[in-house]
């Protein structure tokens, strides 16, 4: 039997889709809010970068909580540009993004992308709640997905009440702080 392989399309990666954003400010210092569609962080960076790049300068920076991020790389690279990955566990908040540009800090509020649409779209939309009261429900949400993983899973285990690093790359947390 032979086979014909099309090398025309094989090598090309299909384009980003647009980042999902809020950039409505928020009490409690939130420059808005990005509900990404993954938590692969490599394949989400870049149209976050895109998109606040026009709005808030060339993206530098950015730091994570490990906490909801499988891997996070030292860098990401789009456009021919690099993105410092820093990441904290105690001085960066788990449902918060801070991301560097020349204009200089910004703060987002991370939306689990596991959240329903209905959910997701009441939280970007504020409906008046605070930040504190968004970075709760964003807690609520991961608390679910974590139980509903553990039963899927028949329960092997018990379910933390406290999120935990799933994996990462490089140093422990502690020597790569910013």
């Amino acid at each position: 039997m032979a086979v014909t392989i099309d090398r025309t399309t094989s090598g090309r990666r299909a384009p980003p889709h647009p980042a999902r954003l809020s950039l409505t400010p928020a009490p409690g210092g939130l420059d808005g809010m990005w509900w990404p569609r993954s938590r692969a962080f490599t394949r989400e960076l870049p149209s976050l970068t895109a998109a606040l790049g026009d709005l808030w300068g060339r993206i530098t920076g950015v730091t994570v909580h490990p906490a909801y991020w499988p891997v996070l790389p030292h860098w990401v690279s789009y456009a021919g540009r690099t993105v410092q990955v820093g990441w904290s566990t105690e001085e960066q908040d788990p449902h918060r993004l801070t991301l560097f540009s020349a204009d200089g800090r910004r703060d987002v509020l991370v939306i689990p992308p596991e959240t329903g649409a209905d959910v997701a779209v009441q939280l970007m939309a504020g409906d008046g709640a605070d930040a504190s009261a968004r970075e709760q429900a964003a807690d609520r949400i991961d608390a679910r997905n974590r139980e509903e993983a553990w039963e899927a899973d028949g329960g092997a285990g018990r379910p933390s009440s406290r999120p935990r690093p799933i994996g990462s790359a490089g140093p422990s947390p502690a020597g790569r702080r910013r």
